[in-house]
């Protein structure tokens, strides 16, 4: 992966975010998050740099809450 796109996917977050799921049907990661026609054509274009919809994913929240 190139620098520039490590960059990118650095700011967007996109691997910790909730909304970033596989998808089994298209065998790729995709953001669940309803974007609109000008939001999706930037984050295709890995043009998004921070996300509005971003929400961190923390698998160990339930955990902590049962302690």
């Amino acid at each position: 992966m190139s620098e520039k796109k490590a960059k990118r996917r650095q700011e967007t977050n996109c691997d910790s975010c909730v909304f970033y799921d596989y998808d089994e049907y298209y065998q790729c990661y995709l953001c669940r998050q309803n974007l609109d026609e000008d939001e999706n054509l930037q984050f295709m274009t890995g043009n998004f740099r921070s996300c509005p919809y971003y929400k961190y994913y923390d698998e160990y929240t339930s955990v902590r809450k049962q302690n």
